[in-house]
């Protein structure tokens, strides 16, 4: 006789406690992130922290975002793992992960270059503004619409 075991269960589905937690850091991760890439983007607009260069506000939030981001990319995934299929399917969460893909790769590339060689202009300020609000309207309404 075979004998199938199932799959063990995912602690994060027994603790009542563990997965609002999990999610109060992955919120935090992310205002840490998306706020310091604010006020450079912001910056850049020429709205607000006019005493320093934008090259000099990325400099020095840069440990902060990174932090942010890692709080938020390791957070993420395990609140993914409490119900794949649900994440999966939603809409709204895909748009948000599309969006975060986006919004990394420009934050290190395009941005931080012309960032650095002191060409960044208003244009891509909005796209990352843009992209961010997009994950962080992705992230709510993936509660919504299940």
């Amino acid at each position: 006789m075979l004998l199938i075991q199932s799959a063990p269960a995912n602690p994060l589905n027994d603790a009542t406690w563990l997965f609002p937690l999990l999610e109060c850091w992955h919120i935090l991760g992310f205002a840490l992130s998306v706020g310091t890439i604010a006020i450079v983007d912001f910056r850049l607009l020429g709205i607000g922290m006019m005493r320093q260069s934008p090259a000099e506000l990325a400099r020095d939030f840069a440990p902060w975002t990174l932090f942010g981001l890692a709080s938020m990319l390791l957070s993420g995934p395990l609140m993914f793992a409490t119900d794949p299929d649900m994440y999966y399917l939603n809409h709204s969460f895909q748009v948000k992960m599309a969006c975060l893909l986006l919004a990394i790769m420009i934050h290190y590339t395009i941005r931080r270059k012309s960032i650095s060689n002191g060409t960044a202009g208003k244009g891509i300020a909005s796209v990352s503004l843009v992209l961010w609000a997009f994950v962080l309207a992705g992230g709510i309404f993936t509660g919504f619409f299940v």
